[in-house]
């Protein structure tokens, strides 16, 4: 495919997510409502949506447009050890949801990324969220798989494509750090 025809269906597919528009307005507020209220948001996804989940836990502990102070997020693959660990007594399908019942609490947010919603650990991990009284989105693609029914916000980009799928996600995770940042400018938080 050239990158002329990878274009043009980027654009098919961002045109048909305007429709996402509300549901994508509606997590970015859940997120930012949680995280200023003092709760941890935690993210995971497998391969590229790996890379995703780290790319929004960074951009909030982190920076994202401004210097302020850091916010609470944890991505539960980027612990190599516990994911290894858990992995090798307990199984992969546990490597999430092991660490979040660790750590996660009522009111917190998890956020997964999956771009089939049927690999087992990101259905382990939404179960898990839930048993908890944590607030669970899932940010997929194609069909939504099984996580469409598990997370309480399932946001299902319209496209068969895992590279649109992801670049979707990608934009999603950042509208969500501009609105926990314009937040934290309008209730005047310092910046550090």
């Amino acid at each position: 495919m050239s990158f002329q025809q990878q274009l043009d269906e980027a654009i098919t597919v961002l045109q048909a997510c305007t429709t996402l528009a509300p549901a994508i307005d509606r997590i970015t507020e859940l997120v930012a409502d949680a995280i200023l209220s003092g709760h941890t948001l935690y993210t995971a996804g497998n391969g590229g949506s790996a890379a995703d989940a780290m790319h929004l836990a960074e951009e909030l502990i982190g920076r994202y447009r401004h210097n302020r102070r850091p916010l609470p997020a944890i991505c539960l693959n980027a612990d190599v050890g516990a994911m290894t660990c858990i992995a090798n007594d307990f199984g992969y399908d546990e490597v999430f949801a092991r660490q979040l019942t660790a750590l996660g609490k009522p009111g917190d947010v998890l956020v997964v990324f999956s771009t089939s919603g049927n690999s087992p650990n990101i259905i382990n991990t939404l179960s898990t969220a839930r048993a908890r009284g944590m607030i669970n989105i899932a940010l997929l693609g194609k069909d939504g798989g099984m996580a469409r029914n598990l997370a309480d916000h399932a946001l299902i980009v319209p496209s068969q494509n895992t590279a649109r799928i992801q670049e979707v996600h990608t934009l999603v995770l950042h509208a969500i750090c501009e609105q926990v940042e314009q937040r934290l400018a309008s209730a005047s938080e310092p910046y550090v």
